[in-house]
């Protein structure tokens, strides 16, 4: 887990609104890549992706860490800078369909990494949590949540770098884990089941939110 950085520019929710840009950062999370190496992953076209990198870079989340030279061409390698964090001034101020694009392209890009890890045994180990906590709350306590959460991502980020330190020493059992952390005001706008276009009905969440927006 990279550390945080917070982006106070509006202009970055749009940035990211773009699904592609989501993927992107996801996998200079991992590991340093070029956009060839990011290209041919995602299977897009490598101008696009080239694009998309340059405007990541240009806002400081991701860094250019080394250059290859390649059959008479340099090719240029990446790393995610920090994690960013998008202030409640910024995502305030940033227009409403950017943050749907957003929220939409982060929900999908969670949606593709919990359905891998569960089609992979990713929830069997020990410890796994998994819980689903509707609630009822007025706006003093809805303020309450809010800072909870934020308060146990800074939490996580202080075990992340312990871990670290423990793993540079050699002790520990290293393994890729995720966290995902959702608040968000219910709906009671009911969809069709996915299986069941035509059936029953289930209620589904809205995708509004009135707090720090995070890429990961």
């Amino acid at each position: 887990m990279k550390p945080l950085t917070t982006i106070t520019d509006p202009r970055f929710v749009k940035a990211l609104a773009h699904p592609l840009r989501v993927q992107i950062l996801a996998i200079l999370e991992e590991r340093t890549a070029s956009p060839k190496e990011i290209a041919d992953e995602l299977d897009a076209s490598l101008g696009v992706v080239s694009y998309h990198v340059r405007q990541l870079a240009a806002f400081g989340v991701i860094k250019l860490v080394k250059r290859t030279p390649r059959r008479g061409a340099i090719e240029h390698h990446y790393r995610l800078e920090a994690r960013p964090s998008i202030s409640d001034e910024a995502w305030a101020e940033a227009p409403e369909i950017a943050k749907q694009a957003l929220i939409g392209a982060v929900l999908r890009q969670v949606s593709t990494q919990v359905n891998a890890a569960a089609a992979n045994a990713g929830f069997s180990r020990d410890g796994t949590h998994l819980s689903r906590l509707p609630l009822e709350l007025d706006k003093k306590g809805w303020d309450e949540v809010s800072k909870a959460m934020s308060d146990f991502v800074e939490r996580l980020s202080g075990i992340q770098k312990n871990a670290k330190k423990r793993s540079a020493k050699g002790h520990g059992d290293d393994l890729s884990a995720m966290a995902v952390l959702m608040l968000f005001e219910a709906s009671d706008a009911a969809v069709p089941e996915p299986d069941n276009p035509g059936g029953n009905h289930a209620k589904r969440a809205a995708t509004r939110r009135r707090t720090k927006a995070h890429t990961s």
